[in-house]
């Protein structure tokens, strides 16, 4: 599906619906782009796991999830986190459609590592059908970050990799991977581009980390999946670090 900009939003969501955000939407749309918005939750699931004094785990990026985690993983971004984003994006005048693993399947996965992750889970299909028929009507589907296992298990899956994995199979010409700094650092220099190639030796010598990890991942996958660029930013209207395939010489 051509002129598809993807965007996770990451960190604490509120901070991302400004002004600017929305005009940024707005220009898009009146170029004939259409939106689909994936969001995270991991601040406010801290937080309400913080209050309920329930141990908050992280392994490679990823929120080890027990039975009790995805219970507050689900009360806070299907009850929380998404009201809040639908509410300010209807308040700007756009029309959305608020979506989680419950509507149509709309994503179905699998298991990554029970027994290391619990029920943290990966993308093996999305609803497609669903979101071109949303994206056709004008409408901004925003996707909670949660699968169904094939025989009705839910799945807790990192926002990043929701968003790549839509925007593979919506053919995205873009994919906004927001976060809470403006791109990818190395040597103390924020980076303008990376490609592919250079991931891996960047992971290996550590200068990736932490929740890092799972967005160039994504990147990397997304990619390869036939997304044509991917953007690493906290602001939509900056470009951050442009992830590009590796470039090929003849």
């Amino acid at each position: 599906m051509k002129k598809v900009i993807v965007i996770k939003m990451g960190g604490v969501a509120s901070d991302n619906l400004t002004k600017t955000f929305f005009e940024q939407i707005d220009h898009w749309q009146k170029q004939g782009k259409k939106v689909v918005i994936i969001h995270g939750g991991g601040h406010y699931i801290s937080e309400m796991m913080e209050r309920l004094n329930v141990p908050v785990k992280i392994q490679d990026g990823l929120r080890i999830t027990t039975e009790e985690t995805l219970k507050i993983t689900q009360m806070v971004l299907i009850g929380q986190v998404q009201p809040m984003i639908t509410t300010h994006f209807q308040q700007e005048g756009f029309s959305v459609v608020g979506l989680n693993a419950s509507c149509s399947q709309i994503i179905t996965g699998n298991y990554l590592d029970k027994q290391a992750l619990g029920s943290v889970g990966e993308v093996q299909q999305v609803d497609t059908e669903l979101l071109e028929h949303l994206l056709e009507t004008k409408h901004i589907p925003i996707i909670a970050p949660l699968g169904l296992t094939k025989t009705g298990e839910w799945l807790n899956i990192n926002a990043d990799h929701v968003a790549c994995k839509v925007a593979e199979e919506l053919q995205a010409e873009k994919l906004y991977l927001l976060t809470d700094v403006p791109g990818v650092k190395k040597e103390e220099q924020w980076l303008k581009e990376l490609s592919t190639n250079e991931i891996p030796h960047l992971k290996q010598k550590k200068v990736i980390k932490g929740g890092m990890l799972p967005k160039l991942e994504s990147a990397v996958s997304a990619i390869k999946g036939g997304v044509k660029e991917v953007h690493i930013t906290n602001k939509i209207q900056c470009a951050g670090t442009i992830i590009k395939a590796e470039e090929v010489f003849v």
